[in-house]
């Protein structure tokens, strides 16, 4: 892949930002702001023409350049895996992605992914994001079930990128809960690295970035409870972090619920069940859903039989 240049024009709103939090807050990029601070040592960024440092503070107005590097040597490899294609044309496809799939190529993770899979299946996949996540506009956990749309040229990829930033795109989660949450909630709170522990996502007051998620309470069952979860923001783990920090966090979740039974889950029992957004290039309204996973229908219906039949609770050492 070629070395790629992208320039940014500073709003009202972004006047006063620092230049490593102005890049990740472009989903266009949808590089992690390590990734972008690295980029911004070695001289790849500019402000006006100019290599500058991760904590300038940017003006409205200034221009930024940023150049990604050729991925010389570096090549993934394309594989035969299944996918659940629930639309495609020429611009873009959506998928119901499996539990346990990771999205793109990671340390750990150089195949089998949906990535992988998706430089079988597609002649051609934007090259916007860096070599090693072609098509990539959002992601979903690896248990986490669901829709994602994925970007087959550059042009639909930043419609699709602008539409997120302009909250134009739709995702509704289904979740299963510990406990019952109140009716409906909005959570409005930051999410960053959690200080103790940089392998999780947490609350974060004084280093995380903005993040909203709409809960409503669909069905109560018992000690748990069906919520639908829709996102403003795209934060990493933000439905499991926000449902974790009002005390409901989702069932099976190995990091947020690790002391709570999973009842035999391979992992959290959330689902991005509808999705939708502007066609890039007629702007014509898409819509798609998905039911869950067999897991967690079964164990939806578990919960539905404890509540007709009176049980109180599950013994702890379940799952």
């Amino acid at each position: 892949m070629p070395e790629q240049e992208g320039r940014f024009t500073v709003g009202p709103a972004e006047a006063g930002a620092r230049l490593d939090a102005f890049l990740a807050a472009r989903p266009e990029l949808g590089l992690s702001r390590s990734h972008l601070q690295r980029l911004i040592e070695g001289h790849r960024v500019s402000v006006g023409g100019c290599p500058s440092k991760c904590s300038h503070r940017l003006a409205e107005g200034d221009e930024v350049t940023v150049r990604l590097p050729e991925a010389s040597g570096l090549r993934l490899e394309a594989q035969d895996l299944p996918l659940d294609i629930v639309f495609e044309d020429s611009d873009l496809i959506v998928l119901n992605k499996p539990r346990g799939m990771v999205v793109h190529p990671a340390a750990g993770h150089r195949e089998g992914t949906l990535v992988n899979a998706l430089l079988y299946h597609c002649r051609d996949l934007s090259g916007i994001n860096d070599v090693l996540r072609p098509g990539i506009v959002h992601r979903l956990d690896k248990d986490t079930t669901g829709l994602m749309v994925a970007a087959k040229s550059d042009d639909a990829h930043r419609s699709l990128a602008d539409q997120i930033k302009d909250h134009l795109v739709r995702r509704e989660y289904l979740a299963l809960v510990h406990g019952v949450p109140p009716a409906a909630a909005v959570v409005e709170a930051p999410i960053g690295r959690d200080p103790v522990n940089r392998k999780r996502m947490a609350v974060n007051w004084e280093h995380g970035r903005p993040a909203t998620t709409h809960f409503r309470r669909l069905e109560e069952l018992g000690d748990f409870a069906l919520v639908g979860c829709r996102l403003e923001t795209g934060r990493t783990h933000q439905v499991r972090v926000h449902l974790a920090s009002i005390g409901h966090p989702v069932v099976g979740d190995p990091v947020y619920a690790a002391r709570r039974p999973d009842f035999g889950l391979a992992g959290q029992a959330l689902h991005a069940w509808r999705l939708s957004f502007h066609h890039p290039r007629d702007g014509r309204p898409l819509e798609f859903t998905a039911e869950p996973p067999a897991d967690f229908r079964r164990l939806l219906e578990q919960f539905r039989d404890q509540k007709i039949s009176g049980r109180e609770g599950w013994d702890s050492d379940e799952g």
